[in-house]
């Protein structure tokens, strides 16, 4: 179905309800259970709460241990802290429960939130625990954790129910509420659609919250502003148009046209009388890599996912017809690649396993909201599960995926103490590297992949390992990286598992790991971008790094995610992106344009889309493709 002003508006309304009554329920737990009040910012010692079971009193302890690690940086104090505790447990809940309920409209999960306590799923598991669960509200809370802890297999991020964001529940009557919202027969046909949870991310946040943080400051003064401010939904149609012209059009350029996608993608512009020159040897599809470097709801990821698929049979058939050795590897070093065909004993055993293979290999993404990280995990999770099920694949066959490539761009760990404990467990160089390599990530939240972490690595392995070095990142220095990484990863774990490790250690630990694995993804070289990037004023605490590091595209962030993406390409890779459309004609540009557009990759598709285009941003919108020059 469409989504038009007025469906958007019933999907708004439930969200907006369904947050208020969480974080209503969610400041009362804290309040009378938790000795935590985020109304005054007051904590009470822990030994005070006598009222409260040993269960409790556990969570209370990691609640104080999640304040203080929020609170370690000094940039946000108890009341700010515990705001965001309280915003945090209600996204969670109502990103689960969405989950849920989209998963049922797919037939991937047995009805559960649908129907709320009647749900047949439960009804079930009522039958056969009996009285022993309780009442029937404490049976439904057991019965929803149990549905959690089976998906945390696939999504840790999301349904881990010991995870800092996701240890409080709303009670018996809170829930309720949010099962009548989410079971209103007004929004119950966009549960089968792929653009609900994307309006869900961005509705989780106000217009009017919007409008207060512009009319508080001109330019955003967190990491939280620049997200809210820039959370604006990109329409079907101009994914596809993007998608199709970047990663569409590279693979019908390497086929010479002869490709299925020429049908399929309806906005791939191509002459009537365009037929390539094909390539010898056809790209492997495990050595092509997608980044939305601000990637939200993943909505481009969830399109490519549908040409990826495609790309895979055609690849499979390519091989057959020209022999093993026809797939293009060179793009990756590691050369750990088998053919296809060797790969697999069967064209259905190879089928079966591309929805993994397009998570754990082809989408790559982003973001400075870890929301975004949680939904747009969800995101590629259903559509694959969806690929299975519309291939008659059983769950109990369906390949195992790993964690993906969606990363939220968070703070490095700041607790002081913490981070000396964890250093005295390393050798003296990798206790170095460790602590210059927090410093680098400090910037992380508001500069996401704008952080050139890949340009600054060799100066620190150079620093620790190599000595003064040549000044290019040298086999000597990655392989010292590599080395070093595997170090700290091991290391980090290790922290985290410590009996002697307080969650607060755990967390630390986890924001370190999760470091890393950005680090690791700005390393990566991509066949494509396409994003709709944060545009406007910078953000207050970067302003002066962004400028020196993107002088001819300080101006706007529009126009640094551009410039930043264009480094992340390959030669003759292609960039999608839709933009206001000022930055190709307001003087101020003119050095973005000069040395960054027409210098390195210059325009070969572009839409004027004026306004209206992404809901209520009050922007004329362009949509464009760039190809990077070689």
């Amino acid at each position: 179905m469409a989504f038009d002003q007025s469906t958007r508006n019933r999907l708004q309304r439930f969200v907006n309800d369904a947050r208020r009554g969480l974080e209503e329920e969610f400041t009362r737990q804290l309040q009378n259970d938790y000795g935590m009040d985020p109304n005054a910012g007051t904590v009470a010692e822990l030994a005070n709460l006598r009222h409260i079971n040993d269960a409790q009193r556990e969570s209370a302890r990691i609640l104080r241990d999640t304040l203080a690690h929020y609170c370690a940086s000094g940039d946000m104090d108890a009341k700010q802290g515990l705001d965001r505790i309280v915003r945090e447990q209600a996204f969670t809940v109502l990103n689960r429960m969405a989950a849920l309920r989209m998963a049922e409209a797919r037939g991937l999960l047995v009805e559960s939130v649908g129907n709320g306590f009647q749900a047949k799923g439960f009804q079930l598991y009522a039958r056969l625990a009996g009285t022993g669960l309780g009442e029937t509200g404490d049976a439904y809370r057991t019965y929803l954790f149990s549905v959690f802890d089976e998906l945390s297999q696939d999504l840790p991020g999301l349904f881990d129910r010991y995870s800092p964001q996701g240890r409080l529940f709303p009670r018996e009557a809170a829930l309720l509420q949010v099962l009548n919202l989410i079971n209103d027969a007004d929004i119950a046909p966009l549960w089968s659609e792929d653009e609900t949870i994307g309006w869900i991310y961005q509705y989780f946040n106000s217009k009017e919250e919007r409008k207060a943080m512009r009319d508080a400051s001109q330019a955003p003064r967190n990491s939280r502003e620049l997200a809210v401010r820039n959370q604006f939904f990109t329409p079907r149609y101009v994914v596809e148009f993007l998608v199709d012209n970047t990663l569409g059009r590279l693979w019908f350029n390497a086929t010479g046209g002869d490709t299925h996608l020429r049908d399929r993608c309806q906005y791939l512009l191509v002459k009537p009388d365009e037929t390539p020159q094909a390539a010898t040897k056809l790209r492997d599809p495990r050595t092509m890599k997608l980044l939305d470097p601000a990637c939200g709801s993943m909505h481009f990821g969830l399109y490519a996912f549908d040409l990826f698929a495609e790309i895979y049979r055609e690849a499979w058939a390519w091989e057959l017809q020209h022999g093993c050795g026809s797939l293009d590897v060179s793009t990756q070093p590691q050369a750990a690649l088998k053919p296809l065909s060797q790969t697999y004993e069967d064209e259905a055993a190879f089928l079966r396993d591309v929805p993994r293979l397009i998570i754990e290999h082809n989408i790559y993404g982003v973001d400075i909201d870890p929301r975004a990280a949680q939904i747009a995990s969800l995101a590629l999770w259903l559509r694959s599960q969806r690929a299975w099920h519309d291939a008659g694949v059983k769950a109990k066959e369906r390949p195992l995926i790993g964690r993906g490539h969606v990363i939220a761009a968070i703070a490095p760990p700041a607790e002081r103490e913490l981070r000396q404990q964890f250093a005295a467990s390393l050798d003296q160089r990798d206790a170095e590297l460790f602590e210059k390599t927090l410093q680098l990530l400090k910037g992380l939240p508001e500069l996401g992949v704008l952080l050139q972490v890949e340009r600054e690595l060799p100066k620190l392995i150079r620093q620790v390992y190599v000595g003064k070095g040549t000044g290019l990142f040298a086999a000597q220095e990655q392989e010292s990286w590599q080395h070093a990484e595997a170090r700290l990863r091991k290391a980090l774990t290790e922290f985290a598992q410590a009996a002697r490790s307080t969650f607060q250690g755990r967390l630390f630990a986890q924001d370190a790991l999760q470091g890393l694995r950005l680090i690791d993804q700005c390393r990566e070289v991509f066949d494509v971008v396409v994003m709709n990037p944060p545009f406007g004023a910078l953000a207050l605490g970067t302003k002066d790094q962004l400028t020196k590091a993107y002088p001819r595209s300080k101006n706007d962030l529009l126009a640094i995610m551009v410039e930043r993406g264009l480094e992340l390409l390959r030669s003759g890779g292609r960039m999608g992106a839709i933009t206001s459309r000022a930055c190709f004609y307001l003087s101020s540009f003119q050095p973005w344009r000069d040395g960054v557009v027409l210098a390195m990759a210059p325009p070969v598709v572009m839409a004027d889309l004026g306004y209206g285009v992404m809901d209520d941003a009050m922007v004329e919108a362009a949509a464009y493709v760039l190809e990077k020059s070689s």
